[in-house]
């Protein structure tokens, strides 16, 4: 029986956690379905090995920016810088950035400063952005709500596990919701409740690995194979079958995502 194809939509394969075995985990992604995976530079400085593991592997894409948690210790993009990397064929989306005040609230004036050239990023590229928001809730709607009605973007909240209130911010931009493995463990019963009350047309699935391994691998490295576990739980959400979740999440993922289907086509 042929497995359903689906995309993981945020990963790290540049971590150092793959060095040893890169290969094989591209590998076993590709034997369970997921026969596209993003990968995702968190510092620019490491754009070129992120890169380099894009052009090396036919499945991998890629996206740069800078983790809104480095911020404050890495240079200030430019919205230059991230418009000239966008040109590469296999440079599909702007970030990670955003807002995290859980661990670095102190540089918080900072990461705003960063997120809205990110914001400018992908209004000048017309590229999604990806977004990381973290016990920042008001000043992410705030922030995503005021750059849009100025210049309509796209944009993922990626491993979404905030309120339900930045949520339904995000949906009525028109922005979608990634489920990460944290949708598929036991006590996320309330972040379930978020993603099932949202149009299943706005929903991405993703590993974040090597972060986050859904059950039954938790405590353990993620991977991007795994996205498959986090697809099931999330077929459960939507009341659909595993296919028909799978088809829905790769429409999904190319309308958002629309410079992979342009480059795959081209290659």
């Amino acid at each position: 029986m042929t497995v359903p194809a689906i995309t993981d939509s945020h990963c790290h394969l540049d971590f150092p956690d793959f060095d040893q075995e890169r290969p094989e985990v591209i590998s076993r992604a590709l034997e369970a379905g997921v026969h596209r995976m993003v990968t995702i530079c968190t510092r620019l400085r490491n754009e070129p090995q992120v890169r380099a593991i894009a052009e090396a592997n036919a499945p991998v894409f890629y996206a740069a920016g800078t983790h809104p948690m480095s911020a404050a210790e890495e240079p200030l993009a430019t919205v230059d810088q991230l418009v000239t990397l966008a040109k590469h064929p296999k440079f599909v989306g702007i970030g990670e950035s955003g807002l995290d005040y859980h661990y670095t609230a102190e540089s918080a004036e900072i990461q705003k400063q960063s997120l809205r050239i990110h914001i400018e990023a992908a209004q000048d590229t017309g590229l999604p952005l990806i977004i990381h928001a973290r016990a920042a809730d008001d000043d992410m709607a705030r922030i995503l709500t005021e750059s849009y009605r100025a210049q309509p973007y796209t944009c993922v909240m990626h491993c979404f596990s905030s309120s339900a209130e930045l949520g339904r911010a995000a949906l009525d931009l028109g922005f979608y919701l990634s489920m990460s493995g944290i949708t598929a463990f036991p006590k996320s019963q309330e972040l379930r409740d978020i993603f099932a009350a949202a149009p299943v047309e706005r929903i991405l699935v993703e590993t974040d690995s090597p972060y986050l391994a859904p059950p039954p691998h938790r405590g353990k490295r993620n991977e991007p194979a795994y996205v498959a576990h986090t697809a099931r739980k999330g077929a459960e959400v939507f009341g659909l079958s595993y296919e028909d979740f799978a088809a829905q999440t790769e429409a999904n993922f190319d309308r958002l995502f629309v410079k992979t289907a342009a480059t795959e086509t081209a290659l």
